[in-house]
This record gives structure tokens, C-alpha cells and sequence, in this order.
């Protein structure tokens, strides 16, 4: 009789621990803006699942045109169904944009520039930990392809538009882990071993992208002064998606159940990138890394100027994005001017492998 007694005050006591205690402290920051977004429109990519989905949907409940930007399209027109039967906005629509083509992000930028006006861009869509090296169609090792090339590309196709429109932002989805684990602290971007030429560990690659987020975010911020266009990243939380597909079914399993307790929602992880897209408090705010809804100190490695000065040229001449951008060729030839060297700008787009990638590390040392 007693041992039951004891047993379920214990569950109760914990019960209501869990509930008004640790749930609101995991829950962590809410975005209290009531900013509306009608007459605005919005790119989410990765918006067929998760915090990408969650986002979308807010956004389409504050009244904004919003672009899924997915490569699984199936699934992606599920997730547009469901967000207009739950928001009531029609105004909801899937274009198709695989991150791990170049082409497939040029093809998608193409398409976006129709658009009227575009208001906010969430880099959102990303692989983590992958078990085996692979690499994207041009050549890039998968993780550090899908989480910056992409997105670094797509962005800078879409600063055109985005400066256009009034106040405009760009936020970018990082992660704590661009640290490293508690055991093991991730390094500085290693530039040599940057698409996993030397050597493969998956969470380091993850790490390494995430670092790489930053980088390009603080640079960014940097050349996009007085364009009144922002650029800000974040660490979503400890979330509960399916951003672990990747892992073994015990190993999923064991995740998934530890983060459905003390982890957060998706509605929770969403918090955080729908505050830097929509919160008059950060009108004109640029540069900073966010968690919780508030500004955070990232690691000193991610604060590095020089590297992420040097990541952008790299990450430029990787992509060929002195190609297609007007205005990273007007940076490029006064960069060029300001260092004495005469920039190679090619006549036409074109892919790159891996083997190649010393030699541009070397081009962009050059402006470091």
C-alpha cells in the first residue's frame, strides 16, 4: 500500500515538475510580435517538414505569400494542404529547389525573380550528421553543400529582389553545435579539409557548416550595409524533427523519445527565426546570432572576420557566382582593386569537384 502511495506522489511531484517547471525552461523564448505580414512575401526552404513547415504556416497565418522551397515534392504538397486548411491562406505555394544542385538552385531563383516583391528569406532546410561521405551533383561533400553552398548561392540570387522591398530579411538557421560537443570542440573552419577531402566524420562536417552559417551571415551583414536588407542567424533549440532521418533505427528511436520529453516542440523551435523575421524590435538589426529570442555570444571561431572574409570568396568562386551576379562582380573588382590582383571572372557557369577546391582556397587567401 505504501510503496503505491510513495510511487504516485513521486509521478505527481514529477508531473507537475515537468509541466510548470522544466517544460516552460526547455520551451525557452516566444516570439511576442503580433507583426502582421500582409501585402509580403516569404521563402522558407525546407518548408515541408519540422521547424521549416511550423514557420510557413505562421507566416501564412500573419497573412503573408509564402513560398515552401523543397525538394521532395510529394511530401511538400502534403504539408502546403494542410497549412491552408489550418490557416485559411490560400496564398500558399511549393516550387521545387534541391540544395544539393546548383543548377536546381539557379533554376529556382530564376523562377522567384517573377515574383512581385520578396520580403523575407529563412534559410532553414539542412542534413545533419550524415554515417557516410557522400557528395552533392557538384561535387561537394553533402553536408557542407546542402547547409552553405546552397544557401549561399541561393541568397546571393535573390539579393536583387530582396532590396527592393523596404526592410527586407534574410535569416539563417545555424545551430549551437557549431561548437562542437561538450567532449570535443570543434576547431576554426578548416579550409583545408572543408569538403571533407582529407578526411570524413560526419558530425564534425555538420559542425563545420553550421560554423560556415555564421561566417557567412557576419560577411554578409558586412557588404549588405545601408541596402536596408538584414541578415541575422540563430540556434533553433534542441528540437524533436525528423532531421535525424539519417540515423540508425535504434539510434533514431532512442533520440526521438529523449527529445519528446526534454526537448522542444517544433512550434518551440520555430520561435526563434519567426522572431528575426518579423519583430519591430529588430528593425534594422544585422549581423548577430540569436537563441531563445534573444541575442547570443557564438564561439570565438564564428566571430572571426578574417574567415569569414575569406569563406565568401572561396564560397563565391566555388559556386560561380561571379557569373550570375552583377553585384558580386562590382565586389569582386573592387576587392581585386583593393588587394592588386586581377579577378578571374569566367564567361559562363561551371561546376566544380573537389580536386579543385585547394586552388581556390589559395584564390580567396588572397583577400584574407
Amino acid at each position: 500500500m505504501y510503496p503505491l502511495l510513495i510511487l504516485a506522489i513521486l509521478i505527481t511531484c514529477y508531473v507537475l515538475f515537468h509541466t510548470y517547471i522544466l517544460r516552460p525552461y526547455i520551451a525557452g523564448g516566444v516570439c511576442t510580435s503580433k507583426a502582421r505580414l500582409d501585402g509580403k512575401t516569404a521563402i522558407v526552404t525546407g518548408a515541408n517538414t519540422g521547424i521549416g513547415k511550423e514557420t510557413a504556416a505562421e507566416f501564412a497565418r500573419r497573412g503573408a505569400r509564402v513560398i515552401m522551397a523543397c525538394r521532395n515534392l510529394n511530401q511538400a504538397e502534403e504539408a502546403m494542404k494542410e497549412i491552408v486548411q489550418t490557416t485559411g491562406n490560400r496564398s500558399v505555394v511549393v516550387k521545387h529547389l534541391d540544395l544539393a544542385s546548383l543548377k536546381s538552385v539557379r533554376a529556382f531563383a530564376e523562377d522567384v525573380k517573377n515574383e512581385a516583391r520578396l520580403d523575407i528569406l529563412i534559410n532553414n532546410a539542412g542534413v545533419f550528421n550524415l554515417p557516410e561521405f557522400s557528395k552533392t551533383e557538384d561535387s561537394f561533400e553533402m553536408t557542407m553543400g546542402v547547409n552553405h553552398f546552397g544557401h549561399f548561392l541561393l541568397t546571393n540570387l535573390l539579393l536583387d529582389l530582396l532590396k527592393q522591398s523596404p526592410s527586407s530579411r534574410v535569416v539563417v538557421v545555424s545551430s549551437v553545435l557549431h561548437r562542437g560537443q561538450p567532449t570535443r570542440k570543434a576547431p576554426g573552419l578548416n579550409f583545408e579539409n572543408m569538403n571533407s577531402e582529407i578526411s570524413y566524420n560526419g558530425f564534425m562536417a555538420y559542425a563545420q557548416s553550421k560554423l560556415a552559417n555564421i561566417l557567412f551571415t557576419r560577411e554578409l551583414a558586412r557588404r549588405l550595409e545601408g541596402t536596408g536588407v538584414t541578415v541575422n542567424s540563430l540556434h533553433p533549440g534542441k528540437i524533436s524533427t525528423d532531421i535525424r532521418r539519417h540515423f540508425s533505427p535504434w539510434k533514431k528511436f532512442t533520440w526521438n523519445v529523449l527529445f519528446r520529453h526534454f526537448g522542444k516542440s517544433v512550434e518551440e523551435g520555430a520561435q526563434t527565426q519567426v522572431h528575426l523575421a518579423v519583430s519591430e524590435e529588430l528593425e534594422g538589426v544585422s549581423g548577430l546570432y540569436f537563441s531563445d529570442c534573444k541575442e547570443d555570444e557564438p564561439s570565438k571561431h564564428a566571430q572571426d572576420d578574417v574567415a569569414a572574409k575569406k569563406l565568401w570568396e572561396v564560397s563565391a568562386k566555388l559556386v560561380g557566382l561571379e557569373v550570375t551576379s552583377r553585384w558580386n562582380i562590382g565586389i569582386t573588382m573592387k576587392m581585386a582593386k583593393e588587394n592588386h590582383v586581377i579577378p578571374r571572372i569566367k564567361s559562363k557557369p561551371s561546376c566544380f569537384n573537389t580536386g579543385k577546391l585547394e586552388s581556390f582556397v589559395r584564390f580567396g587567401s588572397s583577400f584574407a
